[in-house]
């Protein structure tokens, strides 16, 4: 038995081994069996697996299926050295594992704090990096100056109500006249939560979507709690249609991200619901 397997079975024992039979019987644990999503790059983000280290995070991973992930800041930091970033790579690479992109990352005016930002990224080969920036002039006049340079995108992340992109109206009015390589990275759980139709914001943002949060909640208000995809009120067959409609990139980072506790179980019960929503949006 290999030390991935080992690593991964311990944590799934240390969560609840129903979590284990039923993924292994579902046969969906084995390396190299990936779940339809009607050809969309599936991933995760890595702050759902935040009560694990990064070696145990990707573990589960790969257990599930799947080959690509978003990194947040804990599993790798934005100011890793060269030989760390290096390390993250090369542990990404032993399990077929992508780096999808990264975030939630904050930018302001500071060209230089923001440069350091899109060096990072270039040494880690990451194509979308998450972002929350200041909604000024000069941050953006910076962020159009680096994207063209690094070739690196800017996806702006949503972060609900009350927050300065709680809405599709205000991301897109920062975006007109800005570099096509900055867009968005639509949150689906948080667009709800600001009783926006999360449906209607990814056609919303066609041309300009290179992230996608994938989550639902149980209500359509700021307090409320995370619930499996589809037990809530996330239209996830329309989400799939209009993944497909909008022309999202293959190299754009669709991640789903769960924040309740004790995700594992939840987790596959959201994998399992996003295939077969992506197969009827296929067939539709």
């Amino acid at each position: 038995m290999s030390t991935t397997r080992r690593r991964f079975l311990g944590v799934a024992a240390a969560m609840g081994g129903g979590w284990l039979t039923s993924l292994s019987v579902r046969g969906q644990g084995a390396p190299g069996k990936q779940a339809s999503y009607g050809g969309q790059p599936m991933g995760i983000q890595s702050y759902s697996l935040r009560h694990l280290d990064l070696d145990s995070a990707l573990d589960v991973v790969r257990e599930l299926g799947l080959h690509h992930v978003e990194l947040y800041g804990a599993h790798l930091s934005p100011t890793a050295t060269g030989p760390e970033i290096d390390l993250v790579l090369e542990k990404l690479r032993r399990r077929d594992i992508a780096l999808s992109a990264h975030g939630v990352n904050r930018f302001g005016p500071s060209h230089a704090e923001n440069r350091s930002l899109f060096e990072f990224a270039d040494r880690a080969g990451i194509r979308n990096l998450s972002a929350d920036p200041q909604p000024d002039d000069a941050t953006f006049s910076s962020l159009d100056r680096l994207v063209d340079e690094f070739g690196v995108r800017i996806a702006i992340h949503n972060h609900g109500p009350g927050s300065r992109w709680d809405t599709p109206e205000t991301i897109l009015a920062a975006l007109e006249g800005r570099h096509p390589g900055i867009g968005v990275c639509a949150d689906l759980g948080h667009f709800l939560r600001s009783e926006v139709d999360p449906v209607e914001a990814l056609r919303a943002f066609e041309g300009r979507l290179y992230g996608v949060h994938l989550k639902d909640f149980a209500e359509r208000r700021k307090e409320t709690r995370g619930v499996v995809l589809g037990e809530g009120h996330l239209d996830l067959v329309g989400v799939f249609s209009a993944l497909r409609d909008v022309g999202f990139p293959a190299d754009g980072a669709l991640s789903l991200e769960y924040e309740e506790p004790d995700p594992l179980e939840a987790i596959r019960r959201c994998l399992e619901a996003a295939s077969e929503a992506a197969q009827r949006a296929a067939t539709a």
